[in-house]
């Protein structure tokens, strides 16, 4: 089977997973898509699929933690954010926890296909349970796309997969930063995106304070340029590990802009899909 190293004029990086060998294909109901270099994923055609949300956070996480070995993503859907941070960080493993039978399904066929199955741990079940995680089990780069919204503010898809990536069926933004703190490593760093909003971004302070979390850097995202940004991708780290006096900054970085006001890709964020293996 003949490999395709270009798409439109881009040489895609990386190693060539086994699936690009195989006569591997998706099921009913399925498509594979292209997500970092050669790297493909399962994803239900009408179902959760990958977005904005999880590519800017595997690298804006990977970004600021490149030296992570291990590593955990809290609500890992279908796997979308630990792939593309494997693939950016190709010493490191992972463990995954996703409460949702059928993301996880999705997730490991996308594992096997990548060749991950040795550096992804994948576990079913709410991490909020202390059976998910073990106490001896410190990370030095935790991630997460915690959902928005709780619930009834805000019309719910019928679709349970989809309800779960917006709404908080099992857990907020205060449990990632929880369990994010209880499973740091010293040194480690938390990245996650949230909406910038001045009541999301209070919620976001205060569960981190609660967490013992310092809020380290906040960059917000703009969709089109010359409109207010849609989300923060933020960074946190624990107390403990700072210097008293930088425990209440946070660094707010220039905003991230995904389109230009003609609607072509603006030049960074063209950059930033080339450095997690995406055609710019």
């Amino acid at each position: 089977m003949r490999v395709e190293e270009q798409f439109k004029g881009w040489t895609k990086p990386g190693p060539v997973p086994p699936g690009s060998f195989s006569h591997t294909s998706p099921a009913e109901g399925e498509t594979l898509d292209a997500i970092s270099g050669h790297y493909r994923l399962f994803q239900r055609s009408n179902g959760h699929r990958f977005s904005t949300d999880d590519v800017l956070t595997a690298w804006y996480g990977t970004t600021w933690c490149p030296s992570a070995s291990r590593a955990l993503d809290l609500g890992s859907g279908i796997g979308s954010v630990a792939m593309i941070a494997a693939w950016r960080l190709p010493g490191s493993t992972w463990v995954t926890v996703e409460a949702q039978g059928e993301s996880v399904s999705l997730a490991r066929k996308s594992a096997t296909y990548n060749g991950l199955e040795k550096r992804l741990d994948i576990r079913q079940g709410d991490f909020r349970e202390t059976a998910m995680l073990g106490d001896h089990e410190l990370f030095d780069l935790i991630t997460g796309s915690p959902p928005y919204f709780p619930p009834g503010e805000g019309v719910m898809s019928e679709d349970p997969q989809k309800i779960a990536c917006r709404f908080e069926m099992r857990g907020s933004i205060a449990d990632y930063a929880s369990i994010a703190a209880r499973h740091m490593a010293p040194g480690g760093f938390f990245a996650c995106v949230f909406p910038h909003l001045a009541a999301s971004f209070a919620r976001a302070r205060a569960a981190a304070s609660q967490a013992g979390l310092s809020l380290v850097r906040r960059r917000p995202v703009v969709f089109r340029e010359g409109s207010e940004p849609l989300l923060d991708l933020l960074g946190f780290m624990s107390q403990k590990d700072l210097p008293s006096w930088f425990r209440e900054l946070t660094w707010e970085e220039p905003p991230l802009v995904i389109r230009r006001l003609d609607g072509s890709v603006h030049p960074e964020y063209s950059a930033v899909k080339i450095s997690f293996g995406f055609p710019p």
